[in-house]
Parts: structure tokens; C-alpha cells; sequence
């Protein structure tokens, strides 16, 4: 690091070592810590960079008035530290600074409402409130340069691909991510308003059909809907990328690349690509949802069709979802009845299960039988098939799920992961990753028609023609990237063609004059000469957060909202004076 000495310091915290003893600098920053050790006072400095012991022998005079994070700026001689006094905990461990003045650049004049050095143990709220002292906690802190590492190297990553770095427009129109938008209303336009970006997917589509071959961008996204762990309320940051004369298989190769890299460079050991590849219906029996976590071993096997015609009525004509836990028959009472109380807390009717038992000590454990409440309903055909599907041993428990189509498929995938968080089955330190693909184009909506299951733009598997099927059954080219059951990234082979488009929104529901008026420029766009292309997105704080091992993306943010979507700090959302609404048109009604 080059610095320039100016009246405030010679040297960063950085740059100090063993090199430098004897030497007469001068360090600026905030007071960590002072320790009395009598007859001699000891000071930790703290600044960008790191920490910096600095002593006061006969001079204590110096730290009258001085408090914890006090800003000072202080001179002295940089001498070795004795061996026993050696810190190997911060770069500055085997060196000190004796101090011959200090200045105060700037005071503390009310108490602190928190320790900084434990800040990450105080409520939440308060530290959102006071988030610029929050940041002063060396943890905190280097979360957030973290963050500026990981951005700048996934930055130059995509630039050594080919990838162009083009920005988009922030006040826009509307378009259908499946949220809210924030509506920014228009001083000059009365009665209109733009939109908050939810992606820059238009613009990116539009710069692919105007030439651009390789785009991207670290682009900020608006989207108002509730917090969670793993989502911010209001706006989050993406990495996007879009490719030209494009497949699917082309962006898997570009997503896995500048992924593997960073993940790499930044020494977090994770499954090497090409990733996993796991189709949406796969991904859905076998692990009951579409963001399964592999760090998990347990899995789900289908038992639906031992049951047609069953009568055992809770099973019967059912969806009937297995689950083997290997050795789990030594568990307690206790916990096979915690697990029942945790599946009629997610809405199951209940959990039943089957323990497996040798059928003689001196056979092999192959040679097994049930034993629990299920097995008195079970034909012993069903029971061989359950066995051979399952491969079941002597010592194993076998969970059954029975429910209706994607209820059972939930309700599984939930059975599982907690049977995996119960069990301690899961290496919290590795990265699983895969990619979910072949999702299904539509889904059921609230009216029981037709809707977008994920992104509207995306291309059908078999164009147009894949259209004139039940809509039920058409995939489209849509895929995901998941680590550890989370959902990194989206993305889709785009479609190009009106004809295709027209059609896929009228099945969603929506004319071709409603196709026009929502999404004219792609419409029009599309008539002169659109290349076939498709892309993804990362999204950076989640990506953030798992590099980290922080449970809320708010820790990889430097000024975040709070989970009531407020800002806490400068008091956002707030009431704006009456000639600012009468500037932009609006009138506030009285709330309901």
C-alpha cells in the first residue's frame, strides 16, 4: 500500500512490521482499548486496516480524558516487543509504538450505546441504529471489504471472459418479476410513475438484440416484499450477465466458471465443476423442493403406487413419500415423538414411521422386519418392495409422507431437512452446489388458470409448437444455481421470437394488446432481427453470506434495512412535506 504522510499519519497499521523499529511514525484512528498494567498504560488503535499496540511509559498524562473510540492521532518510536508480550493474534503482534503525543481529532461525548468489540451479540435494532459504530466491530467490518474483494474480482473475472460491464436505466417501467414494484411518481408527467428496476432483464435482452455480444453488470434490483434470512426487504445486488447466439449449455459453462473462480480464489472449498445437474421433477421427489441442500445424505423414494387402492385409508390413492434414516432405530422415544410434533406443527396430520429389525440375531441384517405402528397396514408384497426401493437394513427407520401431489412433495422435503438438522448430519463448512433445471413453464394460479412459474421470458423447451400442449406439461429453458439449499441464482435461454411470445402470455393469460402495452420495446424489438441469447444473475449478498457463514444477508450489508423494511439510521421510509406530494401529484389517504 502507497500512502502519502500528511499531518495526521505516516503510516497505516499495514504497513508497520518489524521493519520499521526505531523508527519515529505517526498513526491515526479510534481507541479499541486501554490497559493499566501499573506504572505503565497500554492502548489498542484501531484503523482501517487493523490493530496497533501503543504504550505510554512516563507519559500517562497523554490519556487523561481519552476514552474508547475516541478518534487520536499519535507519534511515537516503533520498538520490538518483548517475547512474551508477542501478539501473533494481528499483524502488528511483535512490534509497539511508544508514544511521545496523542491528539484528539475527534471526542466522545455521549456513552456508547454497545461494546463495539461484542457489537454482533447486541439486538439487532440497536445496532442498526447506531450502524456506522456497528462497522467499527473488526468482524462487521471486514464482512463489508470482503464484499468490495469479492465484487471487484467477480468484476474482473467476467471482464477476462469477454463479458462488456454496461449499466442499465434505475428509473424505468414496470415489469412482472412476481414482487412489488416501488413506484418513483413523475413531477413532469401527471399522474404517472416510473418503476424501481426489479432486474435489469428488459435492458439486457434489448442490448443483446442491439449487438452486444457478452454484457454484464453488478446491478442494483428493487423489489418490495417482506425480509428473510436470506432476502433483504427493498433492493439487493446482482450480478447479471446476458450472452448472444446463446444455449443453455453456454451458460452453465460462463456461470460455473466466474463461480468456481471466486470461490477458489477466496479459499472456500466447495464441489468442483461442472455441478450436479438436477432436473425440477428429480429434484422435487428426491429431495422435495427445488433448492435442495446436498451437504444432506437422506433422500426421498416414491411409494405412491404401493398404495393405490389401499386399506389403510390415511395412504390410500395417495402421494406416499418414503424417507430411510440409517441407524436411527436406537433414538429415543422421545425424539421419534418430537418429530411427530414438529410435522403437526408444519400442518402434517401426523408422521408415521417403521423401525427395521433383523428377524434373528444370527442372520444376516439384510434379513430384516418391521416393527412400529404402519407395519400392521403394510401387505408383506408392499413390504418386500418398500425393502428392495429403500434398501433398507436392520437398525434403520423408515419415515412415510402422505399427502396430496405437491403437498406431499413439500412436506417431505421439509421431513428431510430436519431429520438432517436433528441428526447433525450436515458439514456445516462445505459447499454443495447444483444446478436445477427443466422447470416446468407454468404453474397453477390463485384462479386456478395457467401462470408464469418462473421467468415470463424464457424460451420453451420446443418453441411454439411445445405451446400446443397442455401447458402443464411444457418445460421451459429456466435453471437455477443452489448452494446448501439456498437459491444463488436464475436464469433462462430467452425467447426470441413474437410468435413464440405472443402465444406463451396468452396461455398466462394476457392478449396481445396487453403484451404490447406492458412490454412494447421487447415486442417491437423483437421485429427487426433479435439473435437467440440467454443469461443468469448471481445474487451477491447471498453469495456474501454464505462465503461468510452469516445467518442474514443484513451482516454482508453495509446499511441495511431492517426486517420492517426501515432504515433505522436516517429514518427511512419517512413523511414527506405537503409541497413535495403536491410537486409530484399525490395525496396521502387516510389509512384503513
Amino acid at each position: 500500500m502507497q500512502l502519502k504522510p500528511n499531518k495526521y499519519r505516516t503510516h497505516t497499521t499495514i504497513m508497520l512490521g518489524e521493519k520499521n523499529i526505531n523508527e519515529e511514525v505517526k498513526v491515526s484512528g479510534w481507541v479499541e482499548n486501554i490497559r493499566d498494567h501499573g506504572g505503565i498504560q497500554f492502548m489498542d488503535l484501531r484503523d482501517h486496516y487493523g490493530i496497533v499496540q501503543i504504550t505510554f511509559q512516563e507519559n500517562e498524562a497523554l490519556l487523561s480524558d481519552i476514552h474508547k473510540e475516541c478518534c487520536v492521532s499519535i507519534s511515537g518510536k516503533v520498538l520490538k516487543r518483548a517475547e512474551e508480550t508477542v501478539n501473533e493474534k494481528i499483524s502488528t503482534g511483535t512490534i509497539e509504538i511508544m508514544a511521545k503525543s496523542l491528539e484528539v481529532l475527534g471526542k466522545v461525548s455521549e456513552n456508547l450505546p454497545f461494546e463495539i468489540t461484542s457489537s454482533k451479540e447486541t439486538n439487532e435494532e440497536l445496532r442498526l441504529r447506531y450502524r456506522f459504530l456497528d462497522l467499527r466491530n473488526q468482524a462487521v467490518h471486514n464482512a463489508i471489504v470482503t464484499r468490495s474483494k469479492v465484487i471487484s474480482f467477480m468484476r474482473s473475472t467476467m471482464e477476462e471472459m469477454g463479458f462488456t460491464d454496461l449499466q442499465t436505466p434505475v428509473l424505468s417501467a414496470s415489469s412482472p418479476e412476481g414482487a412489488r414494484d416501488f413506484l418513483v411518481p413523475s413531477r413532469k408527467h401527471h399522474g404517472k410513475f416510473y418503476a424501481l428496476p426489479q432486474a435489469p432483464q428488459i435492458f439486457k435482452q434489448l442490448y443483446m438484440i442491439s449487438g452486444f455480444d457478452r454484457y454484464f453488470q453488478i446491478a442494483p434490483c428493487f423489489r418490495d416484499e417482506d425480509a428473510r434470512a436470506d432476502r433483504t426487504a427493498g433492493e439487493f445486488y446482482q450480478l447479471d450477465m446476458e450472452l448472444a447466439f446463446a444455449e443453455q449449455e453456454d451458460v452453465f459453462a460462463a456461470g460455473e466458471e466466474v463461480l468456481s473462480k471466486t470461490l477458489a480464489h477466496f479459499k472456500i472449498g466447495a464441489n468442483s465443476a461442472p455441478y450436479p445437474r438436477i432436473t425440477f421433477a428429480e429434484a422435487m421427489l428426491k429431495y422435495g423442493t427445488d433448492k435442495p441442500d446436498l451437504r444432506n445424505p437422506l433422500f426421498i423414494i416414491e411409494l405412491s403406487d404401493l398404495f393405490t387402492n389401499s386399506d389403510f385409508k390415511p395412504f390410500a390413492n395417495k402421494t406416499v413419500r418414503g424417507i430411510r434414516v440409517p441407524g436411527m432405530a436406537a433414538k429415543s422415544k422421545s425424539f421419534f415423538k418430537s418429530m411427530e410434533e414438529f410435522a403437526l406443527s408444519i400442518g402434517m396430520g401426523g408422521l408415521g414411521y417403521v423401525e427395521v429389525e433383523s428377524e434373528d440375531e444370527g442372520l444376516s441384517s439384510a434379513v430384516t422386519r418391521f416393527k412400529g405402528p404402519i407395519d400392521k397396514f403394510l401387505k408383506d408384497e408392499a413390504k418386500d418392495e418398500i425393502k428392495k426401493r429403500a434398501e433398507l437394513q436392520a437398525g434403520d427407520v423408515l419415515y412415510f409422507i402422505a399427502d396430496v401431489g405437491r403437498t406431499a412433495e413439500n412436506y417431505a422435503g421439509q421431513i428431510r431437512a430436519e431429520l438432517g438438522n436433528r441428526l447433525d448430519l450436515i458439514n456445516k463448512d462445505s459447499f454443495e452446489i447444483c444446478w436445477i433445471y427443466d422447470f416446468p413453464m407454468y404453474e397453477e394460479g390463485d384462479d386456478g388458470k395457467p401462470a408464469f412459474s418462473h421467468n415470463p421470458f424464457s424460451m420453451p423447451q420446443g418453441g411454439v409448437h411445445a405451446l400446443e400442449n397442455d401447458p402443464y406439461s411444457v418445460l421451459a429453458y429456466q435453471f437455477d444455481v443452489v448452494i446448501n439449499g439456498v437459491e444463488l441464482a436464475s436464469g433462462a435461454v430467452r425467447n426470441h421470437d413474437n410468435q413464440t411470445m405472443v402465444k406463451a402470455f396468452e396461455i398466462a393469460g394476457y392478449s396481445e394488446e396487453d403484451l404490447q402495452a406492458r412490454f412494447g420495446a421487447l415486442y417491437g424489438a423483437f421485429k427487426f432481427g433479435a439473435p437467440p441469447h440467454a443469461g443468469m444473475a448471481y445474487g451477491i449478498d447471498r453469495l456474501l453470506m454464505l462465503m461468510l457463514n452469516e445467518e442474514s444477508v443484513r451482516e454482508v450489508i453495509a446499511f441495511p434495512l431492517n426486517g420492517n423494511a426501515q432504515d433505522l439510521l436516517l429514518g427511512a421510509p419517512s413523511e414527506a412535506e405537503e409541497q413535495a406530494l403536491r410537486d409530484v401529484h399525490i395525496k396521502v389517504r387516510e389509512k384503513h
